[in-house]
């Protein structure tokens, strides 16, 4: 079986659907943001705050690059792996890339209280939010296979992926 790969906004359900799915279907699971935490040492925040989104996006290009060389994974990326065409088109080149997406609001809901999304740092989150939705939504449309979460509770979304496996 080729990977599954699961892209989306941040709050999208990538992890717990990718482990739902896993299961499922009798895969490894992979976390991308999780890979990375282990191999530096230090949390996704702090990756960011001493050495840049620069940096975090050529670890996350690396990774890529290497879980694309696999086969039999469902990988869960963060949310900004659309920003760099070419993880999409590895990915791709080995497996089935599925868009989660939900409404903002529902996003909102999913990550205020969370400390551990960098981007979101600060009071308004809503509009930083509809600021990088505004950003990435054209590169998260342009993903052929789309998934919406609006109303799809995690068994729901595992069976819309299992049913687009046989398009």
């Amino acid at each position: 079986m080729k990977n599954i790969v699961l892209v989306g906004f941040m709050g999208t359900g990538k992890t717990r659907v990718g482990k739902a799915l896993a299961v499922r279907l009798d895969m490894k699971f992979v976390d991308m943001d999780d890979v990375i935490v282990e191999r530096e040492g230090r949390s996704i925040p702090d990756v960011f705050s001493q050495d840049g989104e620069a940096y975090f996006r050529d670890l996350e290009r690396k990774l890529v690059q290497e879980l694309s060389a696999e086969i039999g994974l469902v990988i869960a990326t963060g949310g900004g792996i659309v920003l760099n065409q070419s993880n999409i088109d590895d990915f791709s080149s080995t497996g089935l890339v599925v868009c989660l997406s939900l409404s903002p609001e529902t996003i909102l809901e999913r990550v205020e209280a969370d400390t551990n999304r960098p981007l979101l740092a600060g009071d308004d989150k809503m509009s930083m939010i509809m600021g990088i939705l505004e950003k990435r939504q054209p590169l998260y449309d342009a993903i052929p296979c789309q998934v919406d979460r609006n109303g799809l509770e995690v068994d729901g979304t595992v069976e819309a992926i299992i049913s687009k496996l046989d398009d």
